[in-house]
């Protein structure tokens, strides 16, 4: 921590330029075309909630079922009747995920999966503030969508993210680890499940922006989530 405090005293004024530059030339990628709920498998019914950002709403696909929802409701459909529902925007962060979710009219889900982190880090939250807010969010589920278990994911390396320019790009990894550290930390006393992201981000990973997953990302992760509902 105090690495990182250090960093952004010395080097403000170079990391400021940084992020203006990036966010004006990135490209914009839109959000997926396609259904953002639906019915699908066969065997017991699970009612699944993806709340989040936009790789959430699988920015970097073309399509959902190229997307976090689609390739996570079909590897679950081969045991279980998915009842799925997508709330997921881009820009999303643990501050706005609670007004995004009243937005809509809640159902009684079974699990929920939280994919959220990367605009906490780049809005540069303090992390106690964001702890509280994640705390409200995982009891918002409980209460008002009757969810039973909680699955939240690991934020991404931001070292890995090619648009990003170095010294930013080491600056907001610094701070990523040490809020992906306290997340996992709170998530064990709440009895969230959390799955530190451990997905290898190879160029050819990436979306073509340099920021978002690609598809072999999200077939990726929609394995390892699968994995985790399913056998733990």
């Amino acid at each position: 921590m105090l690495l990182e405090m250090l960093a952004k005293l010395l080097l403000m004024p170079l990391l400021t330029a940084q992020a203006l530059r990036a966010r004006k030339t990135a490209t914009e990628l839109p959000e997926p075309i396609g259904h953002r709920s639906g019915l699908s498998g066969n065997g017991s019914v699970l009612r699944l909630l993806i709340v989040g950002d936009s790789s959430a709403a699988g920015v970097g696909a073309t399509r959902q079922t190229e997307a976090l929802s689609g390739q996570l409701v079909n590897a679950l459909a081969s045991s279980h009747r998915i009842d799925w529902r997508l709330i997921a925007k881009t820009g999303t962060t643990t501050r706005s995920a609670c007004p995004l979710l009243r937005s809509q009219t809640p159902s009684q889900m079974d699990v929920a999966l939280v994919v959220l982190g990367v605009n906490d880090i780049t809005s540069q939250i303090p992390l106690e503030r964001l702890l509280r807010l994640r705390a409200a969010l995982y009891e918002h589920l409980r209460r008002e969508w009757g969810v039973k278990r909680v699955i939240a994911t690991g934020i991404p390396p931001i070292e890995k993210f090619p648009l990003l320019p170095n010294p930013l790009r080491w600056v907001l990894s610094l701070q990523a680890h040490r809020y992906d550290r306290a997340l996992y930390q709170q998530a064990q006393e709440l009895k969230v499940d959390y799955l530190p992201f451990d997905i290898p981000l190879s160029p050819e990973m990436m979306a073509s922006d340099g920021f978002h997953p690609g598809p072999n990302t999200y077939y990726l992760m929609g394995q390892r989530i699968a994995e985790q509902i399913l056998h733990n």
